[in-house]
């Protein structure tokens, strides 16, 4: 006579089967913001932070590292933006150590290294400006697909600048990851930095 399991048995053991595999849900990082692993822009820039130090991505590599673009005059995305990072070092306590944020200006005709080193670090003094001339900027600008265009005022050195407002998050190995869009809050970036620094490299891989 063949040995038949019995259902609840057999069930225990297919319930065990399919959390052994290798492929269960569990593996996959599930984020707050948007996950845009594998994107094919964001690649890289070249420029110069506020102590006039040449900077590239492959300099914080080991770090998760946030980007955003922004100005020094601006009245309210930038500042809330950076307060809110400030904020989420506070958040990750220890963790802040392995995260940096960087301040890309839209403005290089007034953000030049000494505005930048005065405004950016006020809000945390590891946060590092970056700034390059007007054809740099342009160029990493359209490498991130961020829009940005002057907006002049009744004098010429008041003017604004409209420009794109989401931020930008790398893993520790320097390839994009997240889009976070204004406002999303301190909470949500908090959350994912910690996703992406306790990974292992295996979850990385798309």
């Amino acid at each position: 006579m063949l040995w038949s399991p019995a259902p609840g048995f057999a069930a225990a053991c297919l319930l065990l089967f399919l959390l052994m595999g290798c492929d269960r849900p569990a593996d996959k990082l599930t984020f707050l913001s948007t996950d845009i692993t594998g994107s094919d822009f964001g690649a890289d820039f070249r420029l110069t932070d506020h102590t006039v130090k040449v900077r590239t991505l492959a300099d914080f590599k080991g770090k998760v590292v946030v980007l955003f673009f922004g100005y020094t005059h601006c009245p309210d995305v930038c500042p809330i933006t950076l307060a809110e990072m400030a904020a989420v070092m506070k958040k990750l306590g220890l963790d802040a150590e392995k995260v940096q944020v960087l301040f890309l200006t839209i403005d290089p005709e007034r953000d030049t290294p000494d505005p930048l080193r005065t405004y950016v670090p006020s809000f945390h003094p590891s946060f590092l400006g970056l700034h390059g001339d007007a054809e740099a900027t342009a160029r990493v600008a359209k490498e991130f697909k961020v829009f940005y265009q002057k907006q002049p005022r009744s004098r010429p050195d008041q003017y604004t600048m409209d420009h794109s407002a989401g931020t930008y998050v790398f893993d520790t190995f320097g390839r994009i990851r997240l889009f976070v869009a204004y406002g999303r809050g301190a909470d949500v970036f908090a959350h994912d930095i910690r996703m992406l620094l306790s990974s292992s490299p295996r979850t990385y891989d798309n």
